[in-house]
């Protein structure tokens, strides 16, 4: 029986019915059996304060903890003013806090933009992968996920209804399990 990687999913929006939680929930129905996804909340962090490394909040060492028991982190996120939400962001610093006990560090990750429009969170993308390098984390190359016209994307069952972008995200989950598998850390 081959090993399930469990996967830590982190949603750049918070808006409970965001395209993107949808696209997320919807992406672990289409991941091969070796890859078990999980959203990761990022709502209830408070806002990253060095003074908190000393006594992190809760929320902080519980976000921690999820983190560091995942294999892989596959970050699903819109773009806010051609770069990343600023809850994603947070949720990267605290992680990566205090220096030198980075919860990422070593793990395989993957991104995924989606938006209402046309240009499927370009610029997001990118930025994000920028902290993904200092960050120490093995991020797949490709294939690049781009996914635009979000609004229009899903059936009434949450599923993605689209033909072509179904197919290529089934392609892109079946990527990031090989990935998983190669750069995964040994547990």
């Amino acid at each position: 029986m081959a090993e399930v990687s469990p996967v830590a999913v982190l949603v750049g929006s918070l808006r409970r019915e965001s395209l993107n939680r949808r696209l997320a929930t919807a992406l672990a129905t289409l991941a091969p059996p070796s890859l078990q996804l999980r959203i990761v909340e990022i709502g209830a962090l408070p806002l990253y304060d060095q003074d908190h490394e000393v006594e992190p909040p809760p929320a902080v060492g519980e976000f921690k903890r999820a983190i560091a028991a995942a294999d892989a982190v596959l970050f699903v996120t819109p773009e806010y003013n051609r770069s990343v939400p600023g809850a994603l962001k947070n949720a990267i610093d605290h992680g990566s806090r205090p220096y030198g006990q980075s919860a990422w560090k070593g793990k395989p990750a993957a991104v995924i933009t989606l938006s209402p429009g046309a240009l499927g969170g370009f610029g997001a993308n990118h930025h994000l992968r920028q902290s993904l390098v200092f960050l120490d984390m093995p991020t797949m190359a490709q294939p690049e996920a781009y996914v635009g016209n979000g609004a229009k994307l899903f059936g009434d069952d949450g599923s993605i209804a689209v033909p072509q972008t179904r197919e290529f995200l089934v392609g892109f989950m079946a990527a990031f399990a090989a990935w998983v598998g190669r750069h995964a850390p040994a547990r």
